[in-house]
């Protein structure tokens, strides 16, 4: 894939992007008791916001949905951890992914914290014109394929 068809999100730009999304939910009145991280690609996005919005409490779902570049499974997959569905049952949530790509992922995991009775808003960095789930906060929109700081580079072999 040539750099001109791709986003490359450098760590700097991730911070900014990271405190403005935080001012958007903060401006938007909703005061999360929980933020939830997508993971993997949402956990330091998650972490990032949580931080910024001084939300001490924390979680992860485990979703598997793509498996390369524009390699997917039909459907996302729920993997262990699980989260504690009961301690998030009525809590303001704030679930957090990297991006809303196809939506898929997004949507399910949202189907998942809503049925608790989670009071629940979506975040991403990016969102895609295709996805089925628009965020309640995106930092950008794009068509293009993003490389994110931190999976860039191929895992560590030695």
């Amino acid at each position: 894939m040539a750099a001109d068809e791709r986003v490359i999100l450098e760590w700097d730009e991730f911070g900014e992007a990271s405190r403005e999304l935080a001012r958007m939910v903060y401006s938007s009145g909703f005061r999360p008791d929980v933020v939830v991280a997508i993971a993997r690609g949402g956990l330091l996005l998650a972490g990032s916001i949580a931080y910024a919005l001084d939300v001490k409490s924390c979680g992860a779902l485990n979703v598997e949905f793509y498996t390369g570049i524009d390699e997917r499974l039909d459907e996302p997959v729920l993997l262990p951890p699980m989260l504690d569905e009961p301690a998030i049952a009525g809590k303001r949530v704030l679930l957090v992914d990297d991006v809303s790509d196809s939506g898929r992922t997004l949507a399910m995991v949202l189907g998942i914290l809503q049925r608790t009775g989670a009071d629940v808003r979506t975040v991403c960095l990016y969102s895609k014109p295709a996805t089925v789930l628009e965020p309640d906060y995106v930092w950008k929109k794009t068509s293009q394929w993003i490389a994110f700081p931190w999976s860039s580079k191929a895992p560590v072999t030695t």
